[in-house]
């Protein structure tokens, strides 16, 4: 019996040492799943590049511009503040003078970018701009920006009759483009030449558009240039200050220069019938040195800040669908005409030499 116990307890310990040996073998050659350690995953290829800061970019940029000096120097200085490493210099002339110069330096672009003018001047341009779709495109209107991106708008321009309200009485100024044919007004009309103003040739072919065919289009405008009596400024930017100054009782410009005598009790403006509402453009110049720099300030300039800052302390109207103009108007309770973009844009030069040939002959 002592011999049967003896066995049996022999072997109940040989079972217990296996059952040991299994019971500690896992925790030996597994790790929990939760201590693998990330360094064995191999890192994603796709892995994008860091975005760079605004003040890593660096470089010049020209931006030729005809806007006036104010809100010019305005715009660039808050460009300048946000990418602070980059060298901005700024070429002011009038829209005509700036596209044949980007002609004239095509060979060897000096510039990079053309900040403002009539799209319909721009968009006689197209061959010297490269196309870009800017960062802001979902919110620019298909009606402000070129079907092929070679221009992008960046503020609708209603056009104004300004004057003086010492020279004339209210009464008497006239409200649509045949009262300025009126004889009383002779010589007293300041009026830029549109060979060298872009905003000049969309007044001149609106004054066209506002009739029911080119020929008396054409008939206005010769009775028009009759009542200049001659004198013709070189500068879109002159006509309001001449104006404001008294030495011409009225004056043909854009919205954006007469607003900005709103504390002038002098000076007021009016609307007239069947008026424009062209947009300034920006373009990028074909082959310019600075593209990458050119590219962020298209970008910038058509940005919510700028185009507020813009708004608020110039009175420009934004081209943005997300912003409302403060301190102007709608678009809607103008009385806007039928204006042949296509038409103002592909026949610029002819327009313009016929403008010129009736300059001559009055």
């Amino acid at each position: 019996m002592k011999k049967l116990l003896a066995l049996l307890l022999a072997c109940v310990m040989v079972v217990g040492l296996f059952a040991g040996c299994s019971s500690e073998k896992p925790a030996e050659t597994t790790a929990p799943k939760s201590e693998a350690p990330a360094a064995t995953e191999p890192a994603s290829a796709e892995t994008e590049p860091a975005e760079k800061a605004p003040e890593d970019y660096t470089g010049n940029l020209v931006v030729y511009s005809p806007h006036d000096a104010d809100p010019l120097n305005a715009g660039v200085t808050l460009f300048e503040q946000k990418y602070p490493n980059i060298k901005v210099e700024v070429i002011a002339a009038g829209t005509g003078e700036l596209c044949q110069r980007i002609v004239a330096e095509s060979a060897n672009p000096q510039g990079d970018v053309l900040w403002g003018g009539g799209a319909d001047t721009l968009a006689a341009y197209t061959d010297y701009f490269a196309p870009y779709v800017c960062a802001n495109d979902d919110v620019i209107g298909e009606a402000y920006k070129d079907a092929d991106d070679m221009w992008i708008g960046e503020s609708p321009l209603p056009m104004v009759f300004i004057y003086n309200k010492t020279m004339i009485d209210e009464a008497d100024v006239p409200t649509t483009w045949e009262g300025l044919c009126d004889e009383s007004l002779k010589g007293k009309i300041a009026y830029a030449s549109p060979a060298k103003s872009g905003s000049a040739y969309t007044q001149l072919c609106t004054m066209l558009f506002s009739q029911p065919t080119l020929d008396e289009g054409w008939d206005l405008v010769s009775r028009f240039i009759a009542n200049l009596d001659g004198k013709i400024q070189d500068s879109s930017g002159n006509c309001h200050k001449l104006v404001a100054a008294g030495e011409y009782t009225l004056g043909v410009t854009i919205e954006k220069s007469a607003v900005l005598y709103a504390d002038n009790p002098d000076i007021g403006y009016v609307y007239p019938e069947k008026n424009s509402a062209v947009p300034d453009g920006v373009a990028l110049i074909k082959n310019c040195p600075n593209e990458e720099n050119a590219k962020l300030f298209i970008d910038f300039v058509t940005g919510l800040e700028c185009q507020t800052a813009q708004n608020s302390d110039w009175a420009r109207r934004p081209v943005r669908s997300d912003m409302t103009p403060k301190g102007l108007c709608e678009l809607s309770e103008l009385d806007l005409g039928d204006y042949d973009f296509s038409y103002a844009a592909n026949n610029k030069e002819s327009i313009v030499e016929k403008w010129n040939d009736l300059t001559v002959g009055g």
